[in-house]
């Protein structure tokens, strides 16, 4: 369904004479009212009629905006779908095949390799264009839905939207291209519009500024993002797990201060940097706790979650070659491996649960399998993990 619409939307773009069905009740307003004000902003007629003139919204932006995975999971849980085996092998063969670029991103802007390739992993499995043709939406009818409608930062939305017309009408892409998320980011790295605009930038030097094709720009614009953005400092790594801390500790204090204190790295390294600062977090009590300096608050602002930033940040250390936290979450079981994800997806097919592929690579199609399997064996909660309780129960049924 998702690959139906994205194509039947594309079409629209391609041709503004298809006759499309009744706009939602007040949309046809709201556009109307919106042309004068795009218009006042410098976005052309031809533009304009372009891209809005026979436009639809995208409704199912609303149910998605309220069910984001980085508040309905347990940590432990978000961080193994996104810290998976196949991440982190394809990261590795991501890197091998892009390690001149990563050196050439270190030495421009001192952003570590394994951030970079945990964003891209994370945001768009590398890069792959299957992610890109199955997954993403064209975002115009998004934005639009979002701008006349979002039950909060409507003025935000009219802003992004604004933006994707300006980068049509500056000629940098086409909104057949401009394909991305429900909330209208786009790309390698998931660039929002207003990001594309202002720290986009031509680092591969073929004249255009892309989220898409060769990763270059994609990837050295992520840097450029962390650095101004989120004021990444050059050689310092983004935190360690810890033990030995106190519940009661806080504040922002010296690795040497902290060993003073004794809080050492978990896996008994010494910190490389005992004068570089840092702040103690503790996800959940008795679970893994970390020392954080500012560049896991640099990946933050890519993302305002700590759930995220933390998954981001643990990948790259895993596609560097880290092994998985020493301390377990409370309540936690260990990811399934790449051939354990590829047997569960295989059964769950033959069971009647249609998982679009036995690849090993957990999407929303097998997690919408594993959660209607869920619901028809009772087993709760119905929350479309895939995890080992999942797969042992697979295996008494076969």
């Amino acid at each position: 369904m998702l690959l139906q619409y994205a194509l039947g939307a594309g079409a629209l773009f391609a041709d503004p004479l298809i006759a499309l069905a009744a706009a939602p009740p007040g949309f046809d307003q709201w556009r109307a009212n919106f042309r004068k004000h795009a218009l006042a902003k410098g976005i052309s007629e031809a533009t304009w009629t372009r891209v809005m003139g026979r436009i639809e919204p995208d409704m199912s932006v609303f149910p998605q905006m309220v069910a984001q995975p980085e508040f309905s999971e347990q940590i432990w849980q978000y961080i193994n779908r996104r810290v998976s085996d196949w991440r982190i092998i394809a990261g590795k063969k991501a890197l091998q095949k892009n390690e001149p670029l990563f050196a050439r991103i270190e030495k421009d802007f001192g952003v570590e390799r394994g951030t970079l390739l945990a964003l891209w992993g994370v945001e768009s499995a590398y890069g792959d264009p299957q992610v890109q043709q199955n997954h993403m939406h064209p975002v115009f009818p998004s934005l639009a839905a979002l701008a006349w409608n979002a039950p909060r930062r409507r003025a935000y939305w009219e802003s992004e939207l604004i933006n994707a017309l300006r980068i049509v009408d500056r000629g940098w892409s086409s909104p057949e291209e401009m394909r991305g998320s429900w909330a209208g980011a786009m790309g390698h790295t998931q660039w929002m519009p207003e990001v594309w605009l202002n720290v986009g930038f031509d680092y591969d030097g073929d004249g255009r500024v892309s989220p898409f094709g060769k990763p270059d720009d994609a990837l050295g614009s992520t840097a450029k993002f962390l650095v101004n953005r989120g004021k990444y400092h050059r050689g310092e790594h983004w935190g360690y797990e810890v033990s030995g801390a106190s519940g009661s500790a806080r504040g922002n204090r010296t690795y040497a201060a902290w060993s003073s204190a004794g809080v050492s790295r978990a896996d008994g390294q010494p910190f490389p940097q005992p004068n570089a600062s840092a702040q103690l977090w503790v996800p959940v009590p008795d679970g893994p706790a970390f020392l954080l300096g500012p560049n896991f608050y640099a990946v933050r602002s890519y993302n305002p979650s700590m759930n995220y930033a933390l998954a981001i940040c643990h990948l790259g250390d895993r596609i560097l070659g880290a092994p998985p936290f020493i301390q377990p979450f409370p309540g936690s079981e260990r990811a399934l491996t790449l051939a354990e994800v590829q047997e569960m997806q295989l059964r769950l097919t033959k069971a009647g649960f249609d998982t679009g592929g036995t690849d090993g690579r957990v999407g929303n199609d097998t997690m919408k399998a594993i959660r209607d399997y869920q619901v028809k064996m009772g087993l709760e909660p119905a929350d479309g993990y895939g995890g080992l309780k999942v797969l042992a129960r697979l295996r008494q049924g076969s």
